[in-house]
């Protein structure tokens, strides 16, 4: 099976290392066929059966040392902090009136997908490091693919989208109520569902197809497509190749949009006479373009750069980041470096103090 990379599956397998349970049904299986021969991939075929009944059991991420136990304090606090924090948002939008506008309504869907997009791995990663709960049912196991490679891509489409709005408000301002109508915003956000879905019902669906034999340990701490693929005893070459077509689909071409959308937006802010409105024009900008660094920013150097530039340490790094942090950074981002989202705010604690006082 050749080595791939896959978006929204986590770590590419190429940079994953091989950790196996030693079952003796693998040891026998090894020992009485030769590697990839006819009779090995029929008894993997009759192996199928066990593992989708049985399941397989997922690697933790942390020890019992010092340090593993304070890093796992740490994932816990920036997960709690992430949910909460895009609750808020996805609330205050909700309650002022003053934040009902385009960019705020594809703001609040963004917060709700990164909601989810956290809740799918980190609470069984809890749950496994706290009671040593670390096997997952083959249901279970599939509908986690399923939901991390849907929210996933959902989420990189939406941003893309809303560059498009971003587009709009600054190229062609008295144009913008009309591009950027309810309706169009409610497309987007069914666009990006859409999309988001046909990957993940795509590569569920084949992935979970292949026979599986031998270990039934899943080099990771949640299910992912490459990881999958290691314990699979079938010719995956075919599926590599939807795999790149796909993920040329929800990665490449949303980041060719991006760069397209603020090359015109550029060319409109440097052609403006004021300083204040380049200023302004630049400002509106800055937050989208902070949150599409931290969300592209790691698929990039994962799925993009050579296996030669990896390292187990350093993907699993960059796994925690895009799955824990990453949303956690959204609210803040837009909460900090917005005068709007502050306001509403400041407004909204103001008067939970008055309610207090009364």
């Amino acid at each position: 099976m050749k080595n791939f990379c896959c978006p929204f599956t986590s770590l590419p397998s190429c940079c994953l290392s091989a950790v196996f349970d030693h079952h003796p049904f693998s040891v026998s299986l090894s020992e009485s066929f030769p590697p990839n021969s006819e009779a090995q991939r029929g008894t993997g075929r009759d192996h199928w059966n066990h593992s989708s009944a049985t399941g397989f059991v997922l690697t933790s991420l942390f020890n019992d040392s010092q340090m593993h136990l304070f890093l796992f304090s740490m994932v816990v606090l920036v997960y709690t902090l992430a949910v909460a924090g895009n609750a808020a948002m996805v609330l205050l939008i909700w309650a002022d009136a003053r934040l009902h506008t385009p960019m705020y309504f594809l703001l609040s869907h963004l917060s709700f997908l990164d909601i989810f997009f956290t809740s799918v791995t980190v609470p069984k990663m809890i749950v496994a490091f706290l009671f040593g709960w670390t096997s997952i049912s083959f249901g279970g196991c599939g509908a986690q693919m399923f939901f991390f490679m849907f929210l996933g891509a959902a989420e990189y489409l939406l941003l893309a989208l809303m560059a498009y709005d971003r587009y709009g408000a600054i190229c062609n301002p008295l144009r913008y109520p009309a591009l950027m109508s309810r309706r169009v915003c409610l497309l987007m956000v069914v666009a990006s569902w859409l999309g988001g879905s046909l990957n993940a019902s795509l590569q569920t669906s084949l992935t979970l197809q292949f026979p599986y034999c031998g270990s039934r340990k899943i080099a990771h701490f949640f299910c992912e497509v490459p990881s999958l693929l290691m314990l699979a005893c079938a010719d995956t070459e075919a599926y590599e190749q939807v795999l790149f077509v796909t993920g040329v689909g929800v990665l490449l071409v949303p980041i060719a949009f991006i760069t397209t959308s603020y090359v015109l937006i550029l060319a409109a802010v440097l052609r403006m006479h004021s300083v204040e409105g380049r200023r302004k024009a630049l400002a509106t900008c800055s937050s989208h373009l902070t949150v599409i660094n931290l969300f592209y920013g790691p698929l990039v150097y994962t799925y993009m750069l050579p296996a030669s530039y990896h390292s187990p340490g350093q993907d699993d790094v960059v796994s925690v980041f895009y799955t824990v942090l990453t949303p956690l950074f959204n609210p803040i981002i837009y909460s900090l470096r917005n005068k709007e989202v502050a306001g509403a705010m400041r407004k909204v604690t103001g008067k939970c103090g008055v309610r207090r006082n009364a």
